[in-house]
């Protein structure tokens, strides 16, 4: 009886065995533009991340770099015939089309898709329309968009969807049920997809353009329950809308569900440009009432705060915000007002549309910018200040104070729990956490700042700051 094969010898990685490549069709054939690896290939196959019976397993998933046409190819050197009693080596392929993460095309003969590439016409463009060209750090971009209601934009969301797993966090595609693998697309209408391009000169026509996906992201529209209207005087005169109307034009929630940034393209302020492109959108989108994003990660958290906080510092009314000096903290009892303006707070967050928590962060990043050197948290552990005067230590603790108290509203119900001391020394912990975590992103955002004055048109790469990051991760800060 031949001995049982070292079944540990036959898992391959599945991060490791899956490349994903770009190649641009051209007259003398498909050029190749990139190849990089996934972050994650857990959704697909498994929470060990192995794919059982092959050696030297490749899986190549290529894409034609415009119209991001997949396809995908699988080879090994042996593959294992199980004796009795061990598992069939992993259908890849049947793996793949079972969990609807590719589409049918992509599993056509390699002839099949290298002569499409030869077919496709040199005037070709992205579905949707031309949202907003971006001059970047490498090249010049374009931001396409469209709704997912428009079949050439569902083409491309089929094409590109399996990005989502591949490099977001607990990232699932949209419409489908992770359980049944069905997809409920009876909402298209509602979500809105920006896809992000590198355009560069044609090499078989200069006078036309040759696109190469970087990325995209996608928004999705809630209804909105603000304030109800003002009732009519006249009550009996009063009627329901009409059945026919025109839901686009209801106010509405925006929420950023995913983004995502092609390995090529990142490192060069594409994520920053992508995500402050659509914001300001929605910012002018009259229907919108306040911009949201979905489970963000903590890498995605801090580019989103850099970004929004540079945003609000060119709203005057939010730079006017300062620590009232003449505050004074009470032993007992209501706390006053600490921020000077502090009314206008609201007015501010509306107008910005930025959502009550993030909008309270921001906020705080700003205020504890203006404190003095003195008492100011920093990454430095050797950075050398004057000793701090009493007037210092009181703006440091306004400042600690407001944090505390948005700390303990977004806890309430946990802290409520512990005994008083040990939640006086929870939210220490926490607020020292804060600090440093925003002396972190200030001391970037400085650095950036800097660095952009030697960028031509004063480009900031915000993704100097943290790495090109998704959307959807379930968070477990507290802060």
């Amino acid at each position: 009886m031949a001995p049982l094969p070292d079944l540990a010898d036959w898992l391959v990685d599945s991060n490791d065995a899956l490349s994903i490549s770009l190649v641009s069709p051209s007259k003398s054939g498909l050029r190749l533009v990139d190849t990089f690896h996934p972050k994650f290939t857990y959704p697909i196959f498994g929470d060990e991340e192995k794919i059982f019976g092959y050696k030297d397993l490749r899986i190549s998933l290529r894409y034609r770099a415009n119209d991001m046409r997949p396809h995908l190819d699988v080879s090994y050197t042996t593959k294992l015939k199980p004796p009795t009693g061990v598992d069939e080596p992993t259908d890849i392929k049947a793996v793949l089309q079972e969990g609807n993460h590719l589409p049918r095309v992509a599993f056509v003969k390699s002839s099949d898709f290298e002569n499409s590439a030869q077919q496709l016409a040199d005037n070709w463009t992205p579905p949707g329309s031309l949202h907003e060209t971006i001059n970047g750090t490498d090249d010049q971009y374009e931001i396409w968009k469209g709704s997912l209601a428009d079949p050439a934009i569902k083409q491309l969301m089929d094409r590109v969807q399996i990005l989502i797993p591949l490099f977001i966090e607990a990232g699932t595609y949209i419409g489908q049920n992770p359980e049944t693998n069905v997809q409920d697309l009876s909402d298209a209408d509602r979500w809105t997809v920006f896809f992000l391009y590198r355009t560069q000169k044609s090499l078989d026509d200069p006078e036309k353009k040759s696109y190469v996906f970087a990325g995209f992201s996608t928004v999705y529209r809630f209804f909105y329950f603000g304030q109800p209207p003002t009732p009519p005087t006249e009550r009996d005169n009063w009627e329901l809308p009409a059945g026919d109307m025109d839901l686009v034009k209801l106010p509405c929630r925006s929420r950023l569900s995913q983004l995502v940034i092609l390995p090529p393209f990142q490192g060069k302020g594409n994520g920053a440009s992508l995500y402050t492109s659509i914001f300001q959108y929605y910012l002018s989108h009259e229907q919108t009432h306040e911009f949201t994003v979905e489970n963000p990660n903590e890498a995605f958290d801090d580019l989103r705060d850099v970004c929004d906080l540079t945003y609000l510092k060119t709203v005057p009314e939010f730079v006017e915000l300062r620590l009232d000096a003449s505050a004074e903290i009470p032993k007992k009892g209501a706390v006053p007002k600490l921020i000077v303006g502090e009314e206008k707070l609201d007015k501010i967050r509306q107008k910005a549309k930025i959502a009550p928590r993030q909008f309270s962060r921001v906020l705080e990043m700003y205020l504890m910018s203006q404190l003095p050197a003195s008492v100011r948290p920093t990454m430095e552990l050797d950075d050398a200040t004057q000793s701090p005067t009493q007037a210092d230590k009181h703006l440091e603790k306004l400042w600690q104070l407001i944090v505390k108290q948005r700390l303990y509203r977004h806890n309430k119900e946990a802290l409520s729990q512990i005994e008083q001391a040990e939640r006086i020394d929870k939210l220490q912990d926490t607020l020292n956490g804060v600090e440093l975590d925003y002396a972190r992103l200030l001391a970037a955002l400085e650095r950036s700042l800097k660095h952009g004055q030697g960028q031509p048109n004063g480009k900031r790469k915000y993704d100097d700051i943290v790495p090109e990051a998704s959307s959807k991760k379930v968070r477990t800060g507290e802060a």
